[in-house]
């Protein structure tokens, strides 16, 4: 099979759910196999953004919160959604400022990820920032964050023993491990 040629067939598509955020999908199809089948799919109204501070003395900063539907406590690098049609850079810069006060002379994109390609199309950027000046953070209402500044090998410890789960911090911490060698 050709790894470019889509073997699903779409016969029906029926909406199921709407918010600000997400809107759920389902479609009625023809699988590779050419069985009939179901599949549903979440699609994101935002790209995930993703940003690692690191200062010349190589620390970074986790944000803290409570995550719904998870229901647990999460320590991650900080994030937030940027609108589909915007530039991911500004998104960062933005979401950056908003949760810890930072802003940065120097942006890397370092990492382009699909959040969970088996059941939603959201696509995530993860940025290295760096030549940091601190300032004021501009939490949004929703947002209840705790905000730590920590060795980036601290962060990297985390990642590996599980305290870490996020997709993008994850991916993100050690794409930066690797690329600055911690």
């Amino acid at each position: 099979m050709s790894a470019k040629k889509n073997p699903w067939a779409v016969v029906q598509t029926r909406p199921i759910y709407e918010n600000p955020w997400i809107r759920i999908k389902e479609d009625q199809v023809i699988n590779p196999s050419g069985n009939p089948g179901i599949y549903g799919v979440v699609h994101f109204k935002n790209k995930a953004i993703g940003i690692i501070p690191l200062d010349q003395e190589g620390h970074t900063w986790l944000i803290g919160q409570y995550r719904y539907p998870l229901d647990e406590y999460s320590w991650e690098i900080p994030m937030g959604g940027g609108p589909l049609v915007e530039d991911t850079l500004v998104s960062a810069q933005r979401e950056l400022k908003e949760e810890t006060g930072l802003t940065a002379r120097k942006w890397t994109k370092i990492a382009r990820i699909h959040t969970s390609n088996s059941v939603t199309d959201e696509e995530g950027f993860v940025f290295l920032a760096e030549d940091l000046t601190e300032g004021e953070t501009e939490f949004e209402e929703t947002e209840d964050l705790a905000i730590k500044k920590i060795p980036f090998a601290e962060a990297l410890e985390m990642v590996m023993k599980g305290e870490i789960t996020d997709s993008l911090s994850v991916a993100g911490i050690l794409k930066v491990a690797r690329l600055r060698n911690f």
